[in-house]
């Protein structure tokens, strides 16, 4: 259950950071939003990753 978690975080995290990385480059969006979501998008990701890296497997 915690890594299903975690995995979802994690790509939820890339997701944010690919759609920052686009309005970055296309200038769609203000400064304060693009920070807002790259931040809340690094947190998505670190704590997914961190999640699957330290839950063990039960088998």
């Amino acid at each position: 259950m915690k890594r299903t978690f975690g995995a979802i975080l994690t790509v939820l995290g890339i997701i944010g950071l690919i759609y920052t990385g686009i309005t970055v480059i296309q200038h769609t969006a203000s400064t304060t939003t693009q920070v807002v979501i790259g931040i809340i998008a690094l947190l998505f990701f670190f704590s997914g990753i961190g999640l699957v890296k330290t839950t063990k497997d039960d088998l």
